[in-house]
């Protein structure tokens, strides 16, 4: 990776204001089809139309950019999530492994093959090397298990969990269950398709039966 002091002859910073977008997109698209550690700045600059400078301007470091990606990512995540509507939170933790699988779904799409969990993908790769991003893909799967605890909780109230099932518990379960599903779907090349019934397979195990028939 080029260092930051390198960088100060590539010329001016672009004027458009959307070039901090295009290196974040282009940096989240290129991570996932190739890994973190696999692209380079000027790989990440040249499929996002940018100058070198423009990189140093907005990022500090490649690390630097990553925290951004794993920005977005949780921005859609949260967007997703925030599609399904339902005042039963029964419904919107059933709902939980389909929204899952449609983001996993989107990334083979694209990619042409399952492509694991960005967050999960970061987190092997950098957690070990660079304490500023696992600390914050760690902030990330806390405030996603906070979520999922929230659900968890609501439905507990309405006596849709089995007697004894901790709702925190629970909500930290889903949460490595969808870490362990997508990362074998990668490895085994063997789609996302069966990801949702998976997922909803391990919701059901933990509702009550009147959880079940919500």
């Amino acid at each position: 990776m080029t260092d930051r002091s390198t960088s100060g002859s590539v010329g001016r910073v672009p004027k458009s204001s959307d070039t901090r977008e295009r290196l974040v997109s282009a940096a989240a698209r290129l991570f996932l089809e190739r890994s973190y550690q696999a692209v380079g700045v000027d790989e990440i600059c040249a499929a996002a139309d940018a100058r070198k400078g423009s990189f140093y301007y907005y990022f500090s470091s490649k690390c630097d950019l990553a925290n951004a990606v794993i920005d977005l990512h949780a921005v859609t995540y949260a967007v997703r999530l925030a599609d399904f509507v339902d005042d039963d939170p029964v419904r919107r933790l059933r709902a939980i492994p389909d929204m899952i699988g449609a983001i996993q779904a989107d990334f083979e799409s694209q990619f042409g093959r399952a492509v694991g969990c960005p967050f999960g993908n970061l987190a092997a790769e950098l957690s070990t090397t660079d304490d500023a991003v696992r600390a914050h893909i760690a902030q990330c799967f806390a405030a996603m298990e906070e979520g999922l605890a929230l659900l968890c909780r609501e439905a507990a109230a309405r006596g849709a969990l089995r007697e004894g099932v901790d709702p925190d518990q629970l909500a930290h379960h889903l949460l490595a269950q969808y870490q362990g599903v997508t990362l074998l779907a990668k490895l085994n090349d063997a789609g996302v398709a069966g990801i949702p019934a998976a997922l909803h397979d391990f919701v059901a195990a933990y509702l009550s039966e009147g959880g079940l028939s919500s």
